[in-house]
């Protein structure tokens, strides 16, 4: 359900029909949780980047990026430095947009895992809907690493039965064969036809992603792989906000820290457990944090 202004809107020729925006619109009417809206405007910028989430993974597809473990990662020198952890720290004397965009354009030089995947995604899902000068201003520190992400990328995580077209669900692997761990599971975006976009594995339905995972099970397992009910998100109304921010404006910001666990394709959930115990632990041992 769609509530405008606290009202119900069900105004559907916004969009032709057919489109994608108006296949996202329908699915989110159809959904028994309430997407609330100040303004038709925050209502058509969720949209806008939900497609956007799709067409940067399908261009991901078509891409030469590698899935690799973080111990076999790459990246373009020019603009990122490569960390002994297997993450990419943004260079400092290069553009966020334009490091982004070189692991579309210069794919062949990249490898990483699927949850670096599911972050560069929404990095130039968000850079192709706000434009560079606002990207630039908002993400100055980029560090791809597994799930770890700039606070004002606001991802949240939560367990759902209803998905939405660019959405990030996770199969999960549990009998996983030890010798390939990085198959314990694998994030992938949720696109409008039904199908899904997993790094490593392509684009298919959730049957095929399931067998897939099954492949690389221990021997003799009787244990399937399955689709979780876990739905990761960014915050789509305070991007928004960041869309119409005023020039110069800049944006003071304590960043995450980064939990370097090693463990290639986690889901967000996995990763932002690890993150509060860390920031539990902070806190006990200094109560003034």
């Amino acid at each position: 359900m769609i509530q405008l202004s606290e009202m119900p809107f069900e105004q559907s020729d916004m969009w032709p029909s057919g489109s994608v925006e108006k296949i996202i619109f329908q699915r989110m009417s159809e959904d028994p949780i309430v997407y609330s809206y100040q303004s038709i405007v925050e209502l058509s910028f969720e949209i806008a980047l939900r497609k956007q989430i799709m067409v940067s993974a399908r261009a991901m597809k078509k891409s030469n990026v590698q899935f690799e473990t973080f111990e076999k990662s790459r990246c373009n020198h020019y603009y990122w430095d490569l960390v002994n952890t297997g993450g990419f720290l943004l260079r400092p004397s290069v553009k966020p947009s334009d490091a982004i965009q070189d692991i579309y354009r210069n794919s062949s030089q990249y490898a990483f895992e699927c949850a670096t995947a599911m972050i560069i995604i929404y990095y130039h899902a968000v850079l192709n809907n706000i434009g560079d000068h606002v990207f630039n201003q908002l993400f100055q520190h980029i560090y791809l690493y597994s799930w770890h992400y700039d606070p004002d990328l606001r991802i949240n995580s939560m367990n759902t039965d209803h998905l939405l077209p660019g959405d990030v669900v996770y199969f999960n692997n549990p009998d996983f064969h030890l010798e390939t761990p990085w198959w314990r599971g694998e994030n992938a975006v949720v696109l409008e036809d039904g199908t899904y976009f997993a790094h490593g594995l392509g684009i298919g339905t959730a049957e095929q992603i399931i067998h897939a995972l099954n492949d690389s099970r221990n021997l003799g397992s009787n244990q399937s792989a399955y689709q979780t009910n876990l739905v990761t998100r960014p915050s789509f109304k305070d991007l928004a906000k960041f869309s119409m921010l005023p020039r110069g404006y800049i944006a003071y910001k304590i960043q995450h820290a980064v939990i370097h666990h090693n463990e290639s394709s986690i889901p967000c959930d996995r990763y932002l457990f690890y993150l509060n115990k860390l920031y539990n632990q902070m806190t006990y041992l200094n109560p003034f944090l």
